[in-house]
Formats: structure tokens, C-alpha cells, sequence
């Protein structure tokens, strides 16, 4: 259910950026005195995520994908969603660049995204209104929501039903083509960054997995780093340093017994690590 996901399989909005703010107009926005301090008020009043450079995080086990640390626990997994990916003649997905960590917990899923935000300002009030609008455009429903982080969005998305499953689901379901699926948005403002989090699956319905999902968000750390970025883009993923040395572990072997090179974009565990 949960896996690596391509570019065109991508049902969440990508939060590129869309208006004419410039690296510079971030960085006079750096000058102005106090700004940081609102939003990182406003990013840890509820208990986290928590900003890298805050004074008291709470001791929790992370890894670190580079733009963000996330908490490991007992029977998480933790996958990077690739985009742009392409196919080489065995099917394995080549090339490519992170775009997402998604966290399985059980039966629920926690899409994770960190985008660089204004210092002055948080993105997620407009942010919600951009989602809700095209879901609406696509025929789904949103309704906001009061949560442990705030507002958040609670949405019916359609989906496409696959024709494999569509002898599974009632008659007047399969000839429409598509079903509904439920989403939980969640969104915090940090300083000059914002984290999005998607929640899928049990979690929506039962209380017990709801407040592991939102345990693992809330201990969440956000790297911003200091280099200058326009607001809304995405901060850059990286591969967690044990499975970087696994892939180097292994493109050696391959090199030394003439088999097939470590693929880190390959379906399976390399990029998927299981606490």
C-alpha cells in the first residue's frame, strides 16, 4: 500500500514556487527584528515540530533525511517518494530526485514535506485555501478542522479505481470509475520554513493510531538551514547515513564478485529502513 512513488503517481498538491518573490526579498525580510521569534512561537506552542536551532528538543531517536530529522520507534518504516524516476530494462525505478518521506505506522501513512517560508509570515492560511480549492476543482470536499497543530483540512479526494479492483467494489462504484478516499492535512509555520503533513489510512478512524501519527509529526526537527531560498520550495531530501554506507557496502561487493551494482532507487529495503 504504502511504496516509491513516481511523479505521475503523486496525488498530493506540489507546493512549488508560484508568485515573484525573489531569494533578496527573503533576505530583507531577514533584517527585520522580531519576526523569527513570532514564528517559532508559533511552530513549537503545541509541543513541536521543532525548529534545528531551537534550545530544548526533546531527546527522541531521529533519523535525518537532511531537510528534517524523524523519530524512530518500534514498527515504523520510513520511505523516500521519488519524482521524475524512470524504468531501466529490468523495471527498476533509475534516476530521479526525493520528494517526500512518508512514514507507515501500522495501517496509517504520514507523508512529510518541508518547503522554505517568509520570516515575517507563515504559508499554510493560504496554503489551506490552495488545496481546498483544487480538490474542490476535482470534484472532492474539504472542511477545516481544529487539531493538536492548529487548523487543519480535512478532505474526500477521488481516486481512480484500478480495473483489477474495480469486480471489488460495488456496481454503481466500478462504473463511475473512481472512489473517495479521505486525507488529513496537517501544516506548521516554523522559522522561514513550513512542514506539511498528509495522513492516510487507519489512522483517520482510530484514535489509538491518530495520536501515533501525530506523536511522530510533533517530534519532528526541521533543518532550514541558512542559504537564501524563495519561499515555497522544497527543502532538499537526502539518503540517511546508514543507508548511504549500505549503498556503498554494497556497490563494492558488486564490484569485487561482478554482480549487479547497489540501486538505491530499487523497490525493497535499501531506502526503507523498519524500526
Amino acid at each position: 500500500m504504502f511504496r516509491r512513488r513516481r511523479r505521475d503517481e503523486e496525488p498530493e498538491k506540489n507546493l512549488e514556487p508560484t508568485d515573484e518573490e525573489t531569494v533578496a526579498a527573503e533576505e530583507s525580510e531577514a533584517e527585520e527584528p522580531g519576526s523569527e521569534g513570532e514564528q517559532e512561537s508559533a511552530a513549537v506552542s503545541h509541543g513541536g515540530p521543532w525548529d534545528a536551532e531551537a534550545d530544548s528538543i526533546p531527546e527522541v531517536e531521529r533519523v535525518d533525511f537532511g531537510a528534517f530529522q524523524v523519530p524512530i520507534a518500534e514498527g515504523i518504516e520510513h520511505q523516500l517518494n521519488i519524482e521524475d524516476a524512470e524504468q531501466d530494462a529490468q523495471g527498476n525505478l533509475v534516476g530521479g530526485h526525493f520528494v517526500a518521506v512518508t512514514v507507515v505506522i501500522g495501517e496509517s501513512g504520514l507523508q512529510l514535506q518541508a518547503f522554505a517560508a517568509p520570516k515575517k509570515s507563515g504559508l499554510w492560511d493560504e496554503l489551506r485555501q490552495e488545496i481546498a480549492e483544487e480538490i474542490k476543482q476535482a470534484q472532492g470536499e474539504t472542511q477545516e478542522a481544529e487539531g493538536p497543530f492548529g487548523t487543519e483540512l480535512h478532505a474526500m479526494v477521488p481516486v481512480a479505481i484500478p480495473e483489477e479492483l474495480k469486480d471489488q467494489v460495488p456496481p454503481e462504484i466500478a462504473e463511475q470509475g473512481f472512489g473517495w478516499q479521505p486525507v488529513r492535512f496537517l501544516g506548521v509555520d516554523g522559522p522561514r520554513w513550513f512542514l506539511r503533513g498528509v495522513v492516510q489510512g487507519a489512522a483517520l478512524q482510530d484514535p489509538e493510531q491518530a495520536r501515533a501519527v501525530e506523536e511522530i509529526f510533533a517530534n519532528i526537527v526541521v533543518n532550514r538551514g541558512d542559504a537564501p531560498m524563495p519561499p515555497r520550495e522544497l527543502l532538499e531530501l537526502s539518503l540517511p547515513d546508514g543507508a548511504q554506507q549500505a549503498m556503498g557496502q554494497q556497490e563494492q561487493e558488486g564490484g569485487e564478485d561482478g554482480g549487479s551494482p547497489f540501486n538505491p532507487f530499487e523497490r525493497g529495503p535499501e531506502i526503507t529502513e523498519v524500526r
